[in-house]
């Protein structure tokens, strides 16, 4: 891993920067619409803008990339995310931070798939798993870090979103100055969503009510948090709390994955994620305790969509495998658009306990569904492929990547 890391380090530095910016603006904007006095509804509608945008950058900045090339399209959309970050103080208008939302989503999307796709050229058969791992580590420290620098400075003023548009500015260096030329970017044919929900009902059902589940932790933590009374020095312990989970608990989850079948693990894991969030619904938990239901809601959710990548790998045949990368992240990008909607008007009707609600309920519903699909598919495939820990956040490159990945060592 060492010798990978050596040879694509400035990548891996210029993504964590990128992830700090990102990391940060998701937080910092439910602090500040609270302090602009924006309703939980105002809100939801802004965080779940974000998810449109990335939705539409995932089908579009492939043809972007293919007619203008990556490094056009690298630095148009990294302008375009530096002067929205900016924007959000400049202009503290709900609906004007929905369609900021939208722009910067979308170009999020086109930024991660152009910086991935340089790191996965730079990554031989050999080292990619390794790769994909490190791609992993950073990210998850980039949106920890980001909790942390909410710390410096008072969100009611610019500095907070100075720093992020400074963040992803300097990110664009290390990419662009470390790899040469630009990969040749090829997108596999997508696979029908009717071929993909044929060979996993579940998957796919799953894929999509785990993107409501993400969209509401990213977009809707710090809403929560705001709504609930936290300090800032609180909240961002307990955002940073869901994704140092969702690192910790990846690759031990990954381990156990490939040694039993895969929708009992789906079952268990979904139903301990039920369980562990109807806690802070049913009591008033202190504070440390919601610590750990951060960690433990993270630590499920994340392992989870790696899980169910894997476990639609092994009902696909090999030739397939890297066309369904494209069909899954629509289906997790459209579940993920209900998600902060859902939720913030769930915290209107009942309170900050809705934040919690919500994903028990679609936690009890992939439950449900994985016990269901259990009497209708009663064998599992003899051997599996193998599990490749990734981050929802991964672009169309990354996932296809890992697919490719299993589908060699399956």
């Amino acid at each position: 891993m060492l010798k990978v890391l050596s040879s694509t380090w400035a990548l891996l530095f210029g993504l964590m920067l990128l992830m700090l910016g990102n990391g940060m603006q998701g937080t910092l904007l439910g602090i500040r619409g609270a302090i602009e006095h924006f309703s939980t509804t105002q809100m939801s509608i802004v965080m779940s803008c974000y998810f449109i945008g990335f939705l539409f950058g995932s089908r579009l900045a492939p043809e972007m990339i293919r007619r203008v090339g990556h490094v056009r399209v690298f630095a148009a959309l990294g302008t375009m995310i530096s002067a929205v970050l900016i924007l959000y103080a400049a202009w503290p208008n709900w609906m004007a931070w929905a369609a900021m939302r939208v722009l910067i989503g979308f170009s999020f999307s086109g930024v991660y798939i152009t910086a991935e796709s340089w790191l996965n050229n730079a990554s031989t058969n050999e080292t990619r798993g390794q790769a994909l791992s490190l791609y992993l580590i950073v990210q998850m420290i980039g949106i920890i870090a980001a909790q942390v620098l909410l710390n410096f400075a008072d969100p009611s003023g610019f500095i907070l979103f100075v720093i992020p548009s400074v963040l992803v500015s300097l990110a664009f260096t290390p990419i662009l100055l470390s790899v040469s030329p630009a990969p040749a970017f090829e997108s596999t044919r997508p696979l029908s969503f009717r071929r993909l929900y044929q060979a996993s009902p579940l998957g796919c059902v799953g894929m999509f009510l785990l993107g409501g589940i993400f969209s509401a932790q990213f977009g809707m933590a710090s809403v929560w948090g705001t709504q609930a009374g936290l300090s800032i020095r609180d909240l961002s312990i307990f955002v940073a709390s869901i994704y140092v989970g969702g690192l910790v608990l990846q690759f031990p989850i990954g381990w156990v994955s490939d040694r039993m079948d895969r929708r009992m693990l789906i079952l268990g894991l979904a139903a301990v994620g039920a369980a562990v969030l109807m806690l802070p619904v049913i009591f008033d938990l202190p504070f440390i305790l919601l610590i750990g239901v951060g960690a433990l809601m993270g630590g499920i959710s994340n392992p989870l969509y790696s899980l169910l990548l894997a476990y639609v790998n092994d009902y696909l045949e090999k030739s397939d495998m890297a066309a369904a990368s494209a069909g899954l992240i629509f289906i997790n990008g459209l579940g993920a658009i209900s998600g902060p909607i859902i939720t913030g008007w769930m915290m209107g009707v009942i309170g900050p306990s809705g934040f919690f609600l919500f994903m028990a309920v679609i936690f009890a519903l992939l439950t449900a569904y994985a016990m269901f699909r259990m009497t209708r598919r009663r064998r599992t495939p003899e051997q599996q492929g193998s599990y490749t820990a990734l981050s929802p956040t991964a672009s169309v490159v990354t996932v296809e990547a890992a697919m490719e990945r299993a589908e060699s060592d399956s």
